[in-house]
């Protein structure tokens, strides 16, 4: 009996792996993220199938589901939103399916930001102007920020941020940015990429505040900043010039 967890990507149901989309199709039993995993992806299930909605079940109950199907000898599809590798609570999991012996997989997802970046148009590693992405957030109710991982010590890099889990801060997010970054610094708030209702709010540090708030998000929000967002009078890579040389080319 195996555990898979499944990054079911931002939020569109065809943005999930094959691999992803298979492992739900052989599962007899698939737990899901029901506040931000699509509806459309439980179709995918086996007939018969055993699904849980884990949104208002806490850790112990989700191990109880985990405990009961390994019992039962069936493999689990455990379906969380975007990527694994960030915000996913999967390392506590993870933990506690070690102590009890089951095994698991880990199958990436689609992560917030590509989505978000998708829907912007927007590279976020432009040349000369940012070469780095930070994700990060602020300090909310179900965890604090490291006193080290201030948005100051990242924002003087220059880097692009993404924020996640932070749109109810935003105000303090210019706040805090804004000296380092400067007011015109371009800014957009990407709401539900891939979803049924995205919308872009774009602006600067100056007036994302108040463009936001004429129609205000609360939840499944991505705030990026960063000069690379307005990027259009930059150097190109060196990757396509015609003089560069590289070992896939076979120029002589």
């Amino acid at each position: 009996m195996t555990v898979h967890f499944i990054g079911a990507g931002p939020g569109a149901a065809d943005l999930i792996t094959l691999r992803g989309r298979d492992l739900i199709g052989r599962c007899p039993v698939c737990l899901y993220a029901g506040s931000l995993v699509p509806q459309e992806m439980l179709g995918w299930c086996p007939p018969g199938a055993r699904i849980v909605d884990t949104a208002p079940l806490s850790l112990d109950e989700i191990e109880a589901e985990y405990v009961r199907a390994a019992a039962a000898g069936e493999d689990v599809a455990r379906l969380h939103s975007g990527d694994l590798s960030i915000y996913s609570a999967v390392a506590e999991q993870l933990r506690r399916l070690d102590r009890l012996g089951i095994a698991y997989t880990l199958t990436p997802g689609v992560p917030a930001f590509a989505a978000a970046s998708a829907v912007l148009a927007r590279e976020l590693t432009v040349p000369g102007l940012a070469q780095s992405v930070v994700l990060t957030r602020v300090s909310g109710r179900a965890s604090a920020m490291p006193e080290r991982e201030t948005l100051e010590a990242f924002a003087a890099t220059g880097a692009t941020l993404v924020l996640h889990l932070a749109i109810h801060a935003l105000g303090e997010v210019v706040a805090r940015l804004t000296p380092t970054h400067g007011a015109d610094c371009p800014v957009a708030v990407v709401v539900e990429a891939s979803r049924p209702g995205e919308r872009v709010i774009r602006g600067t540090l100056a007036d994302i505040v108040a463009r936001h708030g004429e129609a205000p998000a609360e939840r499944a929000a991505l705030i990026l900043v960063g000069r690379a967002l307005g990027a259009e009078d930059f150097r190109e890579s060196a990757l396509y010039d015609a003089h560069y040389q590289r070992r896939f080319r076979g120029r002589e």
